[in-house]
């Protein structure tokens, strides 16, 4: 039996292999952004970086719940 991640980090291989960045990448982006809004945050990775609506969310949520 496999302990695969669940929640927002089940989405993370998927996006280091679409998008060519890793993870701790795009959670320095978001934290350096002067927004502070999930859905804020969501909308500038999707308009400004390209990411699909999914991946979007489930780095800002991952981000965000580190505090």
């Amino acid at each position: 039996m496999t302990d695969a991640p669940t929640g927002p980090a089940s989405y993370f291989p998927s996006i280091e292999k679409r998008y060519g960045r890793p993870v701790a990448a795009w959670q320095e982006l978001i934290r350096a952004s002067p927004l502070t809004k999930h859905r804020e945050l969501v909308t500038w990775l999707k308009t400004e970086h390209g990411l699909g609506h999914g991946h979007a969310n489930a780095l800002v949520a991952a981000t965000l719940a580190e505090g």
